[in-house]
């Protein structure tokens, strides 16, 4: 798919069929997350790939937003392993895993596949539900699968500010 197609068509999913994430496509998506940039080239993401009856859901008690997904990401990053900035107020990893999540998000759209960004639940019950380690930090969900008969983009999906609202040159 065109590039400009996937980033301008791409929407949060909010309602999915039962049909399963293929494997090469689920593949596809994880690896656009393992080769997402990040700072120092630290890589200090880990994501969980939630598809057992179980592991879903355990999600559904932490959120009401699967909306059915067959397939759900969790993305962490390593607070451990991150770099901090001049000044040390903040560190690399929300954001490093804030583009691989987008990285993966994106490469879905390429792959057919659909998403939604998902953080409405507490990243620390999302931990513990899931025995992650102490030093991991959930930043988001990602849900994947296809969209259900008649689900679309919501009806402000195509509005947006002009350019000259959101970017000053300077």
């Amino acid at each position: 798919m065109e590039f400009t197609d996937v980033i301008k068509n791409r929407y949060s999913c909010k309602k999915y069929s039962d049909r399963a994430v293929e494997g090469d496509k689920l593949e596809a998506i994880l690896e656009a997350g393992r080769v997402a940039p990040t700072a120092k080239s630290l890589q200090e993401q880990h994501v969980y790939v939630l598809q057992s009856a179980d592991a879903l859901e355990k999600f559904d008690g932490l959120t009401p937003c699967r909306y059915g997904a067959p397939t759900v990401l969790l993305v962490a990053f390593d607070s451990e392993n991150v770099y901090t900035y001049p000044g040390s107020k903040r560190t690399s990893g929300i954001e490093d895993a804030s583009i691989v999540a987008t990285h993966m998000i994106l490469a879905a759209a390429n792959e057919g596949v659909d998403s939604c960004w998902i953080n409405r639940f507490s990243p620390e019950e999302a931990a513990k539900a899931f025995g992650l380690p102490a030093n991991e930090v959930v930043l988001c969900a990602i849900d994947l699968g296809y969209a259900a008969e008649g689900a679309g983009p919501l009806p402000n999906h195509s509005s947006r500010k002009e350019l000259a609202q959101t970017v000053t040159r300077l």
